[in-house]
Parts: C-alpha cells; sequence; structure tokens
C-alpha cells in the first residue's frame, strides 16, 4: 500500500506542470475569446453609431415614398442599390418586389435570415413627422420604414465585421405582409430551395419606451379568426342584434374587470405586456359588434374572435353552435364556421431563450424586458417562416413618451423615434453574430 501511494504521489507530481499548462492556456484561451467578443461587440456600437444618420436619411426616403403591397417597387430598387453598394450577392427573383441580400462571413458556418418588411398601409391619417408621405391615402403606418432601415444597418454594420462571421447571413426583404401573403408566397415560390436558413429572425416596432426590446417564448399575439353564422332568413334585426350580443358575452374571457381590447394599454407598467399579471393574458373575446348582411334569403353574421389559448380553439365553433340553439334557432341554423384563420406568430423555445441570454449578457439586464402576454387585433405572416423555419420575432420600443412620440401602429399620429434604429441595428448585429457562432 504505501508502495503504490508513492508510486501514485510521483504520478501525480509528475503531471502537475502539464496540468498546470493547460489550465494556463484554457485561461489564455477564454481570455483571448472575452477580448475578442469585446472587440467585435465594440466594433458593432462603432460602425452602427457611424451608419446612423445614413439610416435615419433612407428611413425618412422611405417614409416619404410609401408603396402599398404588392407595388413595392421603388422601395425595392432602393434596398437592391443598398445591398449592392455594401457588396453583398443580391436576389430579386423570389416572389413580388422582394430582395434578398447575402452576406458570407470569412469562416464557414451555419445559415441565418433576418426578416424585415416593406410594404404600407392604405390610409390617410394624421403625420406629424415634418418629412410626411408625398403619396396621397398611403403612408408608412405600421413602421415597415423602419424596419428596412434596421435591417440595411445590420447588413451595412455587418458586412463591416465578415471576419468575426461563421457562417451566411441572408436579407430578407419581404414584400405584402399588409395582405398578409408575402411569406407564403416566397415560400411557395422555392425560396428554401434556394436559400434554407437554419434560423430566422425579424421585429415589429411599437409603443412600448424607445429602444425597448420584448420577447417570449410561444405566441406574441393572440390567434385571430373570422367567424361566420349563416341563418336562414327570417329573423328580424332586433332577433339578430340580440342574438349576436349573446354569443359575444357568452363567450367572453379574461381577467377579471380588464379590458384586453383596449389595445394602448399594452404600455401601461401595472396592466401591460411587461407585468405578470397583464391584462393580456388568458383571454378571448369579439372585436366589437357582427357584420350582419343577407344574401341569397339567408342571413349571415360575421365578427372577428381573439383568443390566447390555442387548446381552446376547437371548442369555439361547438360554443357558438350551442348558444344559437339554446336561444332558440335551432331550426334557423344553417352553419358555423371559421372563414379565415391565420397563423399566429410562435418563438422557438430554444432560440428565444439564447437570444435573450445573449443580449442580456452583452448589453446588460435591462437590454431586454419580458413579455408575458399576447397582443391582440395585430399578427404578423412572418408567422409562415416560422412553420418552416425556427425563429424568433421581437418587439422593439418606438415611443418617446416626454417627446410625444407614440408609435401605436395603425393609428391616427403614428410616430416613431428614430432612435429606436440605432439600438436595433446595434442589438441584433450583436445577436446575429453570437448566433452565428453557435451550434
Amino acid at each position: 500500500m504505501r508502495k503504490l501511494t508513492l508510486a501514485l504521489l510521483c504520478l501525480i507530481s509528475s503531471l502537475l506542470p502539464a496540468q498546470r499548462l493547460n489550465n494556463q492556456k484554457e485561461a489564455v484561451a477564454q481570455s483571448s475569446k472575452s477580448i475578442s467578443e469585446q472587440t467585435v461587440h465594440q466594433s458593432v456600437q462603432l460602425e452602427t453609431d457611424k451608419v446612423f444618420n445614413k439610416l435615419v436619411k433612407i428611413r425618412r426616403v422611405f417614409h416619404e415614398n410609401p408603396e402599398l403591397a404588392g407595388k413595392e417597387k421603388q422601395t425595392q430598387e432602393k434596398i437592391k442599390q443598398y445591398l449592392l453598394d455594401l457588396g453583398l450577392e443580391v436576389q430579386t427573383d423570389h416572389y413580388g418586389h422582394s430582395v434578398i441580400g447575402i452576406l458570407k462571413g470569412d469562416q464557414k458556418g451555419k445559415k441565418i435570415a433576418w426578416r424585415a418588411d416593406m410594404d404600407a398601409l392604405p390610409n390617410d391619417y394624421p403625420d406629424p413627422e415634418a418629412f410626411k408621405s408625398k403619396i396621397k391615402g398611403i403612408q408608412h403606418g405600421c413602421g415597415h420604414d423602419i424596419h428596412m432601415a434596421i435591417g440595411l444597418g445590420i447588413a451595412e454594420v455587418l458586412s463591416k465585421n465578415k471576419k468575426s462571421l461563421k457562417g451566411t447571413i441572408y436579407f430578407i426583404f419581404q414584400p405584402e405582409e399588409e395582405a398578409f401573403k408575402g411569406a407564403k408566397e416566397m415560400l411557395n415560390n422555392g425560396l428554401l430551395s434556394k436559400i434554407n436558413p437554419d434560423e430566422i429572425y425579424g421585429l415589429h416596432v411599437t409603443a412600448t419606451p424607445v429602444g425597448q426590446i420584448m420577447v417570449k417564448p410561444g405566441e406574441m399575439f393572440a390567434y385571430q379568426k373570422k367567424i361566420r353564422i349563416q341563418l336562414k332568413k327570417g329573423l328580424s334585426e332586433e332577433e339578430l342584434n340580440g342574438l349576436t350580443k349573446k354569443i359575444s358575452t357568452s363567450l367572453f374571457r379574461a381577467s377579471p374587470g380588464s379590458n384586453p381590447w383596449e389595445i394602448q394599454s399594452i404600455v401601461d407598467p401595472k396592466i401591460g405586456l411587461t407585468n405578470p399579471d397583464t391584462i393580456f393574458k388568458d383571454y378571448l373575446f369579439t372585436d366589437g359588434k357582427f357584420n350582419i348582411y343577407s344574401k341569397n334569403n339567408e342571413s349571415f353574421l360575421e365578427a372577428y374572435l381573439y383568443e390566447t389559448n390555442s387548446s381552446k380553439l376547437d371548442k369555439i365553433i361547438p360554443e357558438v353552435q350551442k348558444i344559437v340553439e339554446e336561444s332558440g334557432y335551432r331550426n334557423q341554423l344553417l352553419s358555423v364556421s371559421f372563414v379565415q384563420e391565420n397563423p399566429t406568430v410562435i418563438n422557438n423555445e430554444k432560440l428565444t431563450k439564447s437570444a435573450i441570454e445573449i443580449l442580456q449578457h452583452l448589453y446588460g439586464k435591462n437590454a431586454v424586458a419580458s413579455d408575458y402576454g399576447q397582443v391582440p387585433f395585430f399578427n404578423d405572416d412572418f408567422a409562415y417562416f416560422q412553420q418552416k423555419i425556427p425563429g424568433v420575432y421581437f418587439f422593439l420600443g418606438g415611443s418617446n413618451f416626454e417627446k410625444g412620440v407614440i408609435a401605436m401602429n395603425h393609428s391616427p399620429n403614428f410616430q416613431v423615434d428614430e432612435e429606436s434604429i440605432r439600438i436595433g441595428v446595434k442589438s441584433f448585429s450583436s445577436l446575429m453574430i453570437e448566433r452565428l457562432s453557435r451550434n
């Protein structure tokens, strides 16, 4: 036993210098990695600041020259030229007026996509900006001009950091989001047979405080369904109105005393999206009054529903049928169906957690706010990409309440603090670099 112990001691002693050397090498490697990480993200911040004014300028050009879904021709040309000037490979043959910029890093690795939508809205709301739309009846009233500026900014910043990129980034500038068809049509036209990214990311500017990034795993929006109730003609207007009111009241579900349809409350720190007790979770409601009309001796009742719980979606139609029948209209009822049911944005859990960890590690715990709810009324066809590619969709705050800037999408006086561009470019350029380096 003594001989064995001495032998072991000798062996351990002989290994200690080697072990110390290995530990030193590991420490140096970690230190080098830390220094390298600091250097590349310092470069990201520096390059973002350099390009910021340029991005503000092109955002304002987009804002002054909006184009509706399917008509984004000038927008396409501006984006195409910008990306070509950066030295990126550019493709415009996927669908409609889409543009894809391809940035290949100096090192091999996986493939990531960043998506920005391009189209504007058909409205003529009051616009407080000095650089108002020059096209009557068309506005960038949802923030897609900001999205395009951020996408171009990420492309430019990362093109200056190609040596740090371990793979390829595809910048997808997608048309026809407001028509909820651009993403689907790009996929139907063989997008994935040509670029096939491993992950996809995107954002939407919204009414939360400027620069606040908000995200969660799972659904970011409520499920939106358009329901239609078909009845034999013969019911009076009073009977039909009474029936729709009963349907709305019977289906309604929300936190006691809350009104989840009051979309302006999403920014309220007490009941908004960033509060665990938010009113924007576990609800079901109908969107205002039903549309009632007659056709071919039949009556139709239609309304949009907003439901947060996917497991309860299949129960809605049987429940409505039951309400109609128990209201005394069994013999008049012809059918109950969903006539529109778009998919909703559902963030990949693993990628979302990774993105949060990366951004908080690089830019502090306050860099990302937790989202505890689901937004009603809005949605995004980014959901179609997520059905094929694991992805994450972020909210980016654009409001500056002290300046009176309120980024409430699709609303009069919609305005975005352009500082959100800087924060978006910096944060998501860093995220792309880090995600490329991870398996």
